[in-house]
C-alpha cells in the first residue's frame, strides 16, 4: 500500500512543476525571438578614451608616439622644512615598567613613550618637548626632553 502525499508536499510539487514549466516557456520564447547570442554579438571594443562600443575601432587612426625618456616617475623634492617641535605634559609615567604617556598641549592628544626615547629625566606633570614617530599601534613620542631647563641653575641650590 502506498502512502498518500500530504497537502504541503502536493503544493510544493505543484510549485516546482510550475517553475519548471515557466523556465521552459521563457527558453522557447528566447529562441523564437530571433536574438542571436553568438560570440560576435558579445564582443565589446574599447577606444583610446575608454569608451565601450560594439563596433571595432578604425585601423587608420594616427597613434601618438610617446618618448619613454620624457616620462618622469618621481616625487617632487620638498623644500627644507623646519622640524616641528611639539610641547606636552607628562600625563602618566611608570618608572618601574619604563613607559608613559604625554598629552600634547595644543590638540590634547596623548602619545605613548618609552624610557629609551628620553633625553633627560622626566616626571609626571613635567612640560616636555618631543617629536613624533609612527609606531606599530599609532604615533609614539621620541626625543623627549624637558622644555626649558634653567641654564643658570646651580645643583648646590637643591641641597639647602
Amino acid at each position: 500500500m502506498a502512502r498518500s502525499m500530504t497537502v504541503d508536499k502536493r503544493e510544493n510539487e505543484k510549485k516546482r512543476l510550475a517553475k519548471r514549466a515557466e523556465k521552459q516557456k521563457k527558453k522557447e520564447e528566447k529562441k523564437l525571438s530571433g536574438k542571436a547570442s553568438s560570440f560576435e554579438d558579445m564582443i565589446a571594443y574599447v577606444d583610446e578614451n575608454g569608451v565601450i562600443s560594439s563596433t571595432p575601432p578604425a585601423e587608420d587612426l594616427k597613434k601618438e608616439e610617446i618618448n619613454q625618456e620624457e616620462i618622469m616617475i618621481s616625487v617632487p623634492k620638498k623644500e627644507k622644512e623646519e622640524p616641528v617641535i611639539l610641547k606636552g605634559k607628562v600625563d602618566f609615567f611608570n618608572t618601574s615598567k619604563g613607559f608613559g604617556f604625554i598629552k600634547e598641549l595644543v590638540r590634547g592628544e596623548r602619545y605613548f613613550f618609552h624610557v629609551n626615547n628620553l633625553l633627560s629625566k622626566v616626571e609626571e606633570g613635567d612640560i616636555v618637548t618631543f617629536d613624533l614617530e609612527r609606531g606599530l599601534k599609532g604615533m609614539n613620542a621620541i626625543n623627549i626632553s624637558l622644555e626649558n631647563e634653567p641654564e643658570n641653575k646651580n645643583p648646590e641650590d637643591d641641597i639647602t
